[in-house]
């Protein structure tokens, strides 16, 4: 009878159940199996505190509609509180109705939203009393949870901040693969995309490989935030690979991931500590590298342009071909490379005990117009100070051309590596060694050069060091071009302290964690 009904060409599948139904029956039930599929280790610690850091979270995964609900609980994306919007369509025009209800139901008013990370810059600012330490405890639950599929983390723009309801519930979108197909076209995906952006909680259950790629290209095509996929199997690949960052979990499923990734790690918890630590470290640095390396060649160039408005714009040189190359060689740009890639504003602790400090990337602290401008004008002013303080202490004097170069050399390179050492947050053996050996690399180097006879700047150095106004020189320049910076920095520091430099004040005196986790908001200058 099974094979008829297999074989049937009509009616197959009721043909089936009727053959089923013939042998299953008089049965008597001696036990049951059950299979627990857990969640990994610190996944909802690690969720709670990306969320805490102001990286919006997304789940997309295959499995139903009940176990995705019950992940949500067991990695705390959802709560008893949320409000849930669960969205089940079977046609486009369900879809669309089922769509335009929920955004009439709670008040979501169509836009477009884009980066705008000044908007918030405000938020935290300051306010120290915020950075709460991320050490919940997983609360027991019935409900057995499968392994999560992946996670889209956008940073913290504007769409994030409308999440909750009329009443201050917050609200969770659950919505399936059926209704996707439907809603990831062109017409209904402004609608889904300005309902699940109002909403704290985003949780995409039996969705397919290609409309996981769909949605992240959905929050890449309609904002300018940074996305980040995780997975662990084959059908997550599509997903990892239209991620801006795309990090894949090496697990019991292949390493179809990992080979598609950007970022390789042994378990979902790593998440936290790539992100939190890493992530934090390499803005800071990279957005102060690119600030000082502006201002590292501005500023010789700028010296250099002053000096040509007195030459009456002829090609007479001060400094020699070999001084112009070994700045940007020797000079200048082992000390680069050093801070660029050891400098630490904060302990990897205190990155990970308050996830909030990571919000300084996302309002754009380290790197933005205005402190370009800044820095500019920084620039400008030690340009001129480099070049008028040895060209007035010289004016009526004999001394040659290159005399005066070797001035603005040594005095160029001091002050650039001084300006790097004041903003080195913390100070190892090897920095020490860029910082200060490359101010004497500078000296042992135009010791050689003008030692050699065939150079017209033949003994220059000898007779420069041999006179106490050359000295006397060098440090009014670097007191003159680094002393309004100095002066800046202490009382934006004092008066207008970030929350990374909270931290790090509290950091130094010992005041992690307890202290600073329990410092009143009126305490913050």
């Amino acid at each position: 009878m099974y094979e008829e009904a297999s074989t049937s060409m009509h009616e197959r599948s009721a043909k089936l159940r009727q053959a089923a139904g013939l042998v299953e029956c008089n049965l008597t039930l001696l036990g049951a199996t059950g299979i627990e599929d857990k969640l990994q280790d610190g996944v909802p610690e690690a969720i709670d505190s990306l969320r805490q850091a102001g990286i919006k979270v997304w789940v997309l995964t295959g499995d139903k509609q009940e176990t995705a609900i019950s992940i949500g609980l067991s990695c705390r994306l959802l709560t008893q509180t949320m409000h849930l919007i669960i969205i089940n369509g079977s046609s486009e025009v369900e879809c669309r109705r089922l769509l335009a209800e929920a955004k009439a139901k709670f008040g979501i008013k169509s836009a477009d939203f884009g980066r705008d990370l000044q908007g918030t810059e405000d938020m935290y600012h300051g306010d120290i009393s915020k950075l709460r330490p991320s050490n919940g405890h997983l609360s027991e639950t019935g409900a057995q949870s499968l392994e999560l599929t992946g996670v889209i983390g956008g940073d913290k723009s504007e769409y994030s901040e409308n999440v909750t309801n009329f009443d201050g519930t917050e609200l969770a979108l659950i919505i399936d693969g059926s209704s996707l197909v439907y809603i990831l076209e062109k017409p209904l995906e402004s609608e889904l995309f300005d309902l699940a952006t109002s909403c704290k909680v985003v949780i995409c259950c039996r969705v397919a490989p290609l409309q996981k790629a769909g949605i992240v290209d959905l929050i890449k095509s309609r904002t300018s935030d940074m996305t980040l996929a995780i997975g662990d199997g084959a059908n997550d690949v599509s997903m990892i690979q239209m991620a801006d960052v795309g990090v894949g979990i090496c697990g019991q499923e292949g390493r179809q991931a990992v080979m598609a990734s950007d970022f390789a790690m042994g378990q979902f918890r790593f998440l936290k500590r790539l992100l939190l630590v890493h992530g934090h470290w390499n803005y800071q640095r990279i957005a102060y590298m690119i600030l000082y390396n502006f201002y590292r060649n501005a500023v010789f160039v700028l010296m250099l342009f002053w000096y040509i408005l007195y030459t009456a714009y002829s090609a007479t040189l001060a400094l020699t071909d070999w001084s112009s190359v070994f700045y940007s060689l020797i000079y200048t740009s082992v000390p680069t490379v050093v801070v660029g890639i050891l400098d630490k504003n904060l302990s990897h602790n205190t990155l990970l005990c308050y996830p909030r400090l990571y919000e300084a990337g996302l309002r754009n602290e380290g790197y933005n117009l205005t402190l370009f401008w800044i820095t500019m004008l920084d620039t400008l002013w030690q340009s001129l100070v480099l070049f008028y303080v040895p060209f007035f202490t010289y004016n009526i004097s004999t001394m040659d051309i290159w005399s005066l170069g070797s001035l603005w050399t040594i005095a160029v390179v001091i002050i650039v590596n001084i300006h790097l050492a004041m903003d080195i947050q913390r100070w190892v053996l090897i920095t020490h060694l860029a910082v200060w050996g490359s101010i004497a690399a500078t000296f042992l180097c135009m010791v050689l050069i003008d030692s050699i006879p065939i150079f017209p700047n033949y003994g220059t150095i000898y007779n420069m060091a041999a006179s106490r106004t050359y000295w006397l020189s060098v440090c009014l320049i670097i007191v003159l071009g680094l002393l309004p910076r100095l002066l800046c920095k202490v009382v934006y520091q004092t008066f207008w302290p970030s929350d990374i430099q909270i931290a790090r004040e509290a950091e130094l005196f010992k005041k992690l964690p307890q202290q600073l986790g329990s410092r009143p908001a009126s305490d913050i200058s």
